[in-house]
């Protein structure tokens, strides 16, 4: 078998994956979530991870410029990619996805001395409450009234599980999913609120909302991950034990959850990636993520460049993806997609409310 981690390797995906030919096949028949007749059900399952979400952002947007919004059946997310997921669904991903690097890419958003004074890392008030509500504004009627099926993972504090939440009932509601599930602990300190219960970050539990995809019974998933295609640690970081140490101590058994999660994922993510090149029987997981040679954007980065280059290289392996090209190409700049441009108009009445 060819060496997925390999920095030189011609090829990361099977062209003719099965999730890659239903998307195709969908797109070529112009059908909608609903309509689809053949007789599976398609997952888009979006990972975050803090600023890292740039990379699942850009992807959706190389999956909504190539005009494959309405080939998803269900829409998965946790963490910083449901903010994302929701504006793919809402139907704006370009003009959000400078969210990263406009508005994130600040100490407003991310200050690590904050630490000291036992103040939020990541400020999430800021983001919903200000850049989600009038900078750029996420348009929660229309999440709510998508015809394609949207999940938000939440993890429940108290209860030790994981909550696949897809039936909101507001914009209120929905806000407060949302942002339980960027509710990174140890950058934001204790724990969050979602319908009266305790709740945080809904990757602790559950490190990727595949999962929740096969468990709702898609037939097809195409996952997007934030981390670089490489070799799975073989354990737990000193900071993601420091962090479950802390978790710990929000509620027993939630760090140890935690850590049992990372080590449930390391294993699945290596079968995933197996899987890129030899798909194996249904159900089909097609894991896309930056390739073996691009940088990894960091949780709490704050650099322009890096969040800018991650946004732009995502975009690319995408694009490739869908539209066959060789990785190779996009390794030695053959190949190289961007964006649509934009342009967004705001009327004065709109900036001051």
């Amino acid at each position: 078998m060819l060496d997925l981690y390999d920095p030189t390797a011609d090829r990361y995906w099977a062209d003719d994956h099965p999730v890659l030919e239903l998307i195709r096949s969908r797109r070529d028949a112009g059908t909608g979530p609903g309509d689809h007749d053949d007789g599976h059900r398609l997952g888009l399952a979006v990972e975050g991870g803090g600023v890292r979400g740039v990379v699942s952002a850009a992807m959706l947007t190389a999956l909504d410029d190539l005009g494959l919004r309405p080939v998803f059946d269900a829409i998965y997310s946790c963490s910083s990619g449901a903010v994302n997921a929701a504006f793919f669904t809402a139907g704006d991903t370009w003009y959000p996805l400078t969210i990263y690097f406009d508005d994130l890419s600040t100490k407003r958003f991310v200050d690590m001395r904050r630490f000291l004074t036992r103040r939020p890392v990541l400020n999430l008030d800021y983001v919903f409450d200000e850049v989600l509500e009038t900078v750029k504004p996420l348009d929660y009627e229309n999440v709510l009234k998508t015809p394609a099926s949207f999940q938000v993972a939440v993890t429940l504090v108290d209860e030790l599980e994981t909550a696949g939440v897809a039936d909101f009932s507001s914009k209120a509601d929905l806000k407060e999913g949302l942002r339980a599930s960027c509710w990174l602990p140890v950058a934001v300190p204790g724990a969050g609120r979602f319908r009266g219960r305790r709740a945080v970050d809904g990757g602790v539990l559950t490190a990727h909302p595949y999962a929740l995809a096969l468990r709702d019974g898609c037939t097809h998933v195409l996952s997007l991950s934030t981390k670089p295609l490489r070799r799975p640690p073989t354990g737990p970081s000193a900071g993601r034990r420091l962090s479950a140490a802390y978790m710990e101590r929000i509620r027993a058994g939630l760090g140890r959850g935690y850590l049992e999660s990372l080590e449930r994922y390391r294993h699945q993510r290596r079968r995933l990636q197996e899987r890129m090149l030899e798909p194996g029987e249904a159900p089909y997981v097609l894991d896309l993520a930056p390739l073996p040679w691009m940088a990894e954007v960091n949780r709490q980065e704050t650099s322009l460049d890096k969040i800018m280059t991650g946004a732009r290289q995502s975009h690319s392996v995408m694009a490739a993806a869908i539209e066959g090209v060789p990785a190779a190409q996009v390794r030695d700049g053959r190949f190289a997609s961007l964006p649509r441009f934009v342009t967004v108009q705001r009327s004065r009445a709109d900036r001051h409310g």
